[in-house]
């Protein structure tokens, strides 16, 4: 078990999106409310109190206590490593690293809103985040003329996603590389707008949509 910080949480402090990151990372581990609160020895109701109520301020004790049930950290937990780049943490002991299938890494791939697009351009490779979505095994995302992401049309591109547990040192990416082209056909961009389940964080005005085909998927995992 990865060592819990005793953060410095004074009781009654409201924890900002506590409640969030608390549901957010049961989840992830498929646990129920009613699990996750029997093995941390509280109240499924108190749980759900913690999650549903913003001003929630529990004790160290239980914070601590849900950290390790949840497997993570009560940094974590509270936010205390949201400005801080993921991965900073040092290998498990004994790393095992494993090649994806081509069904996990589209399983893994669906199951993002936020990825990263290797983008050609006149000064050189670029870098940039977008939202996407996938459909019907292509990867399809919003943006706007003269923007970076709209350089991917017509070129060869490189798009990852990834997910970094620093708690236990595990992680995995998903690459993908493929072609890149503007979507022009009306009938098209209405069936992406339905389909489609992530919406440009950016906002604004951003009708462009660009299609990626796959020629290759890769993936690869680190486990302790």
């Amino acid at each position: 078990m990865a060592e819990h910080s005793r953060t410095n949480v004074a009781e009654g402090t409201p924890l900002g999106d506590l409640g969030r990151r608390l549901a957010t990372r049961r989840t992830q581990l498929g646990l129920s409310r009613r699990e996750t609160a029997a093995r941390a020895g509280m109240a499924p109701s108190y749980l759900r109190y913690l999650e549903e109520h913003p001003g929630a301020a529990p004790g160290s004790g239980t914070l601590i206590r849900l950290a390790e049930v949840l497997q993570t950290t009560v940094n974590d937990l509270t936010g205390g490593t949201v400005h801080l780049p993921p991965g900073p943490g040092r290998a498990a002991r004994a790393p095992a690293f494993t090649e994806l299938g081509t069904d996990e890494c589209r399983s893994l791939l669906s199951s993002h809103g936020v990825g990263r697009l290797g983008v050609p351009t006149a000064s050189g490779p670029v870098i940039v985040p977008v939202n996407y979505s996938v459909v019907d095994d292509t990867i399809v995302f919003r943006t706007a003329h003269g923007t970076t992401p709209a350089l991917a049309a017509g070129c060869q591109v490189a798009f990852e996603v990834d997910r970094i547990d620093d708690a236990f040192s595990r992680g995995w990416s998903v690459l993908v590389r493929g072609h890149a082209r503007t979507v022009t056909d009306p009938e098209e961009e209405r069936r992406l707008a339905a389909r489609a389940y992530s919406t440009p964080w950016a906002g604004g005005k951003r009708n462009l949509w660009v299609r990626i085909d796959p020629y290759t998927l890769t993936g690869r995992r680190i486990i302790d």
